[in-house]
């Protein structure tokens, strides 16, 4: 067990360097100020579609709630329905101010946030290129609505919502690699001194902005000339990405990524989250508009680790009260406050789960069943699937209920998924804590 875990330690090594990447953290940083807004959009969302849970609510609802239901949906459409913008923006902001920090370039953070968005725009318009003419699709059918290049669907503009987050952080990347270019080779305009700050950070934007608008529209004329566009070409590698994340053989591997990651002191949820939050926000945009997909919204905090990483709720209960060892004991009264809101850094570091060859088997076996179990109820559609985005701290069974609009077999099962994952921890912990029982006896013995 111990050279299992100096391999996964040599292993993930690389995995940690990753996560200290720029673009890695600026997309972290992108999908962390994306909750409030899904998180708010989403509520809406299931108080829209509360009545096909409960349908003794319909009447209800017809005659008082949905006559309010264009108004309070804008909140949906303003914030799942433009997420791609919220990502663009943050990209920008987030990565501009990395490179400020840690290269010392005088670039400004706001000026990257706009640069962000303005070459993302860029991109959103479709246009064709027929007999030597760039021309914007007009198309107005009972199928499709497509307006000097402008397609729309029931919440707005289509390209703008989930579908358009990866060509947001594509775009983001390269509109403040290019502002960032300009300004290391003092490709600006600098003003007097005298001239307020604000003014001068603007004409400092503006060769950069003129050079943005280059790149991004030479990009945008090859590939539609190719008779593609960079919508199309990201859907490519994205759309197969995609693809694997809804099979059970994709979810597994996530999910050990991340808990090995842990094993070796990594904070693996945060590195795989910064990689997989995109499509898991698409996934349930996708499962609202009727898909049926598994790993959408917060199916981690869910269904899979119930108490933290490794799903450890329900031996957190067990070693606050059962516990023979005063340590875990302790530890575990200490802990149970957090771990019913799915935080448990006290117990992978204090138990520890890290670098503790005892645990290493059931700290992967039990999400990885918890996972199993939230993925195959759900294509099974013995569950409905998650629709609306819950806080990732939300206690067991609360965002299975409101994140499935309502399914209270979804609510079974979270806590089936807490009870599966305590007895597959039972014997180990079990031992663990007979074995620092006799230590903690040993020790009272000799003195």
């Amino acid at each position: 067990m111990s050279k299992g875990l100096g391999f996964l330690e040599k292993f993930m090594g690389p995995m940690a360097k990753i996560a200290q990447f720029k673009l890695v953290r600026a997309v972290m940083a992108a999908g962390v100020a994306s909750i409030p807004f899904t998180i708010v959009g989403s509520m809406f969302l299931v108080l829209n579609i509360l009545p096909d849970t409960i349908p003794a609510l319909q009447g209800i609802f017809d005659s008082s709630v949905f006559r309010l239901q264009d108004l309070y949906m804008v909140a949906n459409k303003a914030t799942m329905g433009i997420l791609a913008l919220y990502f663009s923006i943050v990209i920008g902001y987030e990565l501009t101010k990395i490179y400020a920090d840690e290269e010392d370039i005088d670039i400004n953070p706001v000026s990257g946030a706009l640069l962000s968005l303005f070459a993302f725009f860029m991109c959103i318009p479709e246009l064709v290129f027929v007999d030597g003419r760039f021309s914007l699709i007009q198309s107005v059918t009972e199928d499709e609505h497509v307006i000097n290049g402008w397609r729309m669907v029931g919440d707005g503009v289509s390209r703008i919502g989930t579908s358009g987050i990866f060509t947001a952080i594509i775009m983001g990347v390269i509109s403040v690699l290019v502002y960032r270019f300009c300004v290391k080779r003092n490709w600006t305009i600098k003003m007097p001194d005298a001239v307020p700050e604000g003014v001068s950070r603007a004409f400092t934007a503006l060769i950069p902005t003129f050079v943005v608008a280059f790149v991004v529209l030479i990009i945008n004329g090859v590939l539609v000339a190719l008779g593609t566009d960079i919508f199309n070409i990201i859907a490519i590698p994205f759309g197969f990405v995609t693809k694997l994340t809804d099979t059970w053989i994709g979810i597994v591997i996530i999910y050990f990524l991340i808990h090995a990651l842990w094993l070796v002191g990594i904070h693996g949820a945060n590195i795989v989250d910064a990689l997989v939050k995109p499509m898991l926000l698409s996934n349930m945009a996708a499962n609202a508009a009727g898909a049926n997909i598994p790993f959408a919204g917060e199916f981690q905090n869910t269904y899979v680790v119930l108490g933290g990483s490794g799903a450890t709720l329900g031996m957190t209960i067990f070693i606050a009260f059962l516990a023979r060892s005063e340590q875990l004991k302790v530890l575990g009264r200490a802990s149970l406050g957090p771990a019913i809101f799915n935080i448990n850094e006290p117990i992978i570091f204090g138990l520890p789960i890290v670098y503790n060859p005892f645990m290493a088997v059931p700290f992967f076996l039990a999400p990885i069943t918890t996972a199993s179990l939230g993925y195959w109820a759900t294509k099974l559609k013995i569950v409905k699937p998650i629709i609306a985005q819950m806080p990732w701290p939300s206690p067991a069974g609360t965002g299975a209920f409101i994140g499935t609009g309502g399914d209270f077999k979804a609510v079974i099962l979270a806590f089936i998924c807490v009870i599966v994952a305590f007895i597959i921890y039972l014997p180990f912990i079990k031992y663990y804590d007979n074995k620092l029982y006799r230590e903690e006896q040993g020790n009272s013995t000799d003195v």
